[in-house]
């Protein structure tokens, strides 16, 4: 489920996804520090994003109505974002949703480790 509102959000399929996103769903995006509530203000937001971007689903892994998702968002202009995604599945609905979002290379690596780390 959680996988086919990525797909959604990839074919801009808004009536999709606010079919699997609950009406009082609730997502944070702590790293700047914005909460969503419900599935209509979610579909506002991702609406915003531009053209030419990509979602790629990299992982997902559930535990009963636990759902984590990994996906990577490249877009021409704009460089590669890649997003952790932590989602509470209930009736077949995202009720809750909690996402760290950054861009490639936006948080470096120190220079004090250069000796025992090696860059991907």
């Amino acid at each position: 489920m959680v996988a086919a509102s990525w797909d959604r959000i990839q074919a801009r399929d808004w009536s999709g996804v606010i079919d699997l996103v609950a009406d009082d769903a609730v997502v944070e995006w702590p790293v700047s520090g914005e909460r969503i509530v419900g599935n209509r203000d979610f579909v506002a937001v991702n609406s915003e994003h531009p053209e030419g971007s990509s979602i790629r689903v990299l992982r997902v892994v559930a535990d009963g109505d636990e759902v984590v998702s990994e996906v990577e968002v490249p877009h021409g202009d704009r460089g590669v974002f890649r997003a952790a995604s932590f989602w509470t599945v209930r009736q077949g609905r995202i009720v809750r949703g909690r996402e760290r979002w950054t861009s490639l290379g936006a948080d470096p690596r120190p220079e004090g480790r250069a000796g025992p780390v090696e860059p991907m």
